[in-house]
């Protein structure tokens, strides 16, 4: 969604609940995942006890983030049933419920969609080349499982963030072909909210022996994104992994718009703490950008969304328009 007006960078006011870090796939990249059976479920009590003193922290999104169980493993259809309950038990808190868990069946996909204002899914890069390298263990990196998870999404209306990975071994013509991927897909649907471009940044758990993605080229690749990408697509960086101020401004210059949901610890790349509110108001107020809170639906999805589910975002749209104002 481009912003009315130009100089304003919005985040969400987020908390990530991982229902468990246990995975099939061994991407050897990855700081997130734990063998499967060596990470306990997270429990609904568990969960209730870490939302409920966050309900007046003015925090809108709860980003369910989880590892994968196997499409046909006998523990799916507890673990998606867990994530369904997380997020029921989200939006009777008054949360927003946001959830990325890997490729789902279309059936799940259907479901979560009655309990989630937003999904997402990162679809890395399309080249099937990093199935011999990074993704040689990690059968759902699968280029055409991630790309169906998209379609699915425009047929199911479900507003979605997706991205790419830079850095993993992929070269320049895979980016572009990515993101025309991207493109191709929410001119059909309409559906993509945003795209999120994450440079690879190694972390302590990783067996993946390649430098950090230099931070220098990001600002070219977003404007060149910004070139591919429709415009109703905004353009989203961590900017936890974009740690010269210098850059992350030339990062919004060039065409980012969003900095994604900002919580108390970033799941997916726990050696880069994420800078805060505040933080981030310094590094861009002196350069004329304005900081905005945001909700994880896009306005212009409200309506594709259940009743029950307007009426929660709705209240949220209210608190932020209030707070504004003060």
């Amino acid at each position: 969604m481009p912003n009315s007006h130009s100089r304003q960078v919005t985040y969400s006011p987020a908390y990530t609940i991982v229902p468990t870090y246990e995975c099939f796939n061994r991407c050897s990249y990855c700081n997130f995942r734990s063998e499967p059976g060596q990470s306990p479920w997270m429990t609904i009590a568990a969960a209730e006890s870490i939302l409920k003193p966050l309900q007046h922290q003015n925090i809108c999104e709860i980003l369910i983030l989880s590892g994968e169980v196997h499409p046909h493993s006998s523990q799916r259809q507890a673990w998606f049933a867990r994530i369904y309950e997380l997020c029921q038990l989200a939006l009777s808190l008054g949360f927003l419920p946001h959830t990325n868990a890997g490729p789902l069946s279309f059936a799940e996909m259907q479901k979560l969609k009655n309990v989630n204002v937003s999904m997402g899914l990162m679809l890395e890069q399309l080249t099937p080349e990093l199935l011999k390298t990074v993704h040689k263990y990690a059968p759902s990196k699968k280029p055409e499982l991630r790309l169906q998870q998209l379609e699915w999404a425009g047929e199911l209306q479900i507003p979605f963030t997706t991205g790419l990975l830079l850095g993993i071994g992929e070269n320049e013509a895979d980016w572009w072909e990515t993101l025309v991927a991207i493109a191709n897909l929410h001119h059909r649907y309409h559906h993509i909210q945003e795209v999120i471009l994450q440079p690879h940044s190694p972390g302590s758990q990783q067996s993946f022996a390649a430098p950090p993605f230099d931070p220098h080229q990001l600002p070219e690749v977003i404007f060149q994104a910004r070139q591919i990408l429709p415009s109703d697509i905004t353009i989203q960086i961590p900017p936890n992994l974009v740690k010269d101020e210098r850059w992350l401004i030339a990062c919004v210059e060039a065409g980012a718009r969003d900095l994604g949901g900002i919580g108390p610890k970033d799941e997916v790349n726990p050696d880069y703490p994420h800078l805060q509110e505040q933080e981030l108001r310094e590094i861009l107020q002196p350069a004329g950008w304005e900081l905005v809170p945001r909700l994880p639906v896009y306005p212009q999805f409200d309506t594709w969304l259940s009743e029950e589910l307007q009426t929660a975002v709705m209240r949220w749209r209210n608190t932020l328009a209030l707070v504004s104002l003060l």
